[in-house]
């Protein structure tokens, strides 16, 4: 039966890969991967020989009706990402999709993923919990999506490049406040590290290098507060009931008073 292999990687530790990733590598005739120069040293590791392709953001969309089509001729395919769980934040669910789509099975051979490795070691609520991927570059669509995630009550996982990790925790402070956080970078690597706290605590001890996951604690949801209760009361202190009550901060209440 013609199928497509959805093979998990190692994020950095390659002695992370399992008995079962490694003979379906070796059993598959082509290897599809986000970037060939990357992989190529998985494979060298290990001393597999096999064909690799390139199936990234770039050439997704025909590459994808290609590698389905020679699937269905019987072409045993394996795809992988740069790192972790295919499909998991990058590209790859669109050929799962498609594979789906013409009826080709496929079967994932599980192994790690940084979401799930951070939030394991986080120590913050795991039973419920949102993967939000990574957040947008620009500032203004940063900042949109953080305030719709901001009254979301499950803990929150995301990811984040170095070369924005500094001007996202500063936004996730300023619209979700002064929550618990777990900050991993380079997990199972070499310089591994996690910072765990409130944001304002560990946000100027992050360096900006490597890969980054940040796991925040959850919102309290919306949270009303009875007109009754803020007569008579200053607008300080206004300010301060309803920052407790909502999470939401100061400066950010204020403007919305003063609309």
């Amino acid at each position: 039966m013609s199928t497509l292999f959805v093979v998990a990687t190692p994020i950095g530790n390659l002695n992370d890969i399992s008995t079962r990733a490694l003979e379906t590598l070796r059993g598959a005739d082509l290897i599809a991967c986000e970037d060939t120069r990357h992989s190529i040293k998985l494979f060298n590791h290990f001393g597999i020989q096999k064909p690799l392709e390139s199936y990234h953001d770039f050439n997704e969309s025909e590459k994808a009706e290609e590698l389905a089509a020679r699937i269905t001729r019987g072409l045993k395919v394996a795809l992988i990402s740069d790192a972790g769980t295919p499909a998991i934040s990058d590209p790859g669910f669109r050929l799962v999709r498609i594979c789906r789509e013409k009826g080709i099975r496929v079967i994932a051979i599980p192994g790690p993923s940084a979401a799930i490795v951070a939030l394991s070691a986080s120590g913050l609520p795991s039973d419920e919990f949102l993967f939000a991927g990574f957040l947008p570059v620009k500032t203004s669509g940063r900042r949109e999506k953080l305030e719709s995630l901001r009254t979301v009550t499950a803990t929150l996982i995301l990811y984040e490049s170095p070369h924005r990790i500094v001007e996202s925790l500063k936004d996730i402070l300023q619209v979700l406040g002064d929550r618990e956080v777990c900050i991993g970078r380079e997990l199972t690597k070499l310089h591994e590290e996690y910072l765990f706290g409130p944001l304002s605590s560990v946000v100027d001890k992050v360096r900006p290098v490597g890969e980054f996951v940040i796991v925040i604690a959850g919102g309290k949801g919306e949270r009303h507060v009875d007109p009754v209760v803020l007569e008579g009361l200053s607008r300080k202190d206004v300010l301060k009931l309803l920052a407790e009550k909502t999470g939401i901060p100061r400066n950010k209440l204020y403007d919305i008073l003063l609309k």
